[in-house]
């Protein structure tokens, strides 16, 4: 049966539960390090990371220009830590991200920088917090804050497709108002097979 969840955690919970230094988004898939093709040949071919590789340029020129008419400061590790979600397909914990730009400068980083910068990314809708991964993925996609954000996670890949609906959108407010409940955040998270990955089960 496929696991959905509607929550919202905070960075830090994130950077606590992911010392244990399992890959946050390798669901079933123990042992891999970040940036290996965890058993996948098809990695680099696969629907998820062309359309991101696609997306990429333009997304980071959008939060460019957000920033600028908010008049805050896209600092450079705050870019950084954009761009490295920008250039996967897959949630990275924030642990991962930690090592991954240690290793990029060759130095240790601080945490606490990359807590910052996953707070200032999230607080501005650059990028999306998966609760069942305990992982971060970066939002190419201009939607509104109080938009339903529906993932669709792959339990095999690891990819991320994330979409909306507006007929579910509304099938939620319906629910809302009955419920008489004010959501934080509205994100649907769906785990099961992609349609790359289903075809080859």
């Amino acid at each position: 049966m496929p696991a959905v969840t509607i929550s919202k955690n905070s960075v830090h919970e994130t950077m606590a539960s992911s010392r244990t230094g399992q890959h946050p988004g390798d669901t079933g898939h123990q042992g891999h390090v970040h940036g290996d093709a965890h058993g996948h040949s098809h990695e680099d071919d696969c629907d998820h990371a062309q359309e991101r590789a696609a997306q990429a340029p333009q997304a980071l020129a959008a939060a460019e220009a957000l920033c600028e008419r908010l008049g805050v400061r896209l600092t450079p590790i705050r870019r950084e830590v954009l761009e490295t979600l920008l250039a996967t397909h897959r949630p990275m914990g924030a642990y991962d991200l930690v090592e991954d730009l240690a290793r990029r400068h060759e130095r240790r980083m601080a945490p606490i920088t990359v807590y910052r910068a996953l707070d200032f990314l999230l607080e501005h809708g650059l990028i999306h917090k998966l609760a069942t991964q305990n992982a971060f993925v970066a939002c190419p996609h201009q939607h509104a804050a109080d938009e339903l954000v529906i993932f669709l996670i792959c339990e095999s890949c690891g990819g991320v497709d994330e979409i909306s609906s507006p007929e579910l959108s509304a099938a939620m407010q319906g629910i809302r108002r009955k419920a008489r409940f004010t959501p934080r955040a509205e994100v649907i998270e769906i785990t099961g097979l992609c349609g790359h990955c289903g075809a080859k089960a």
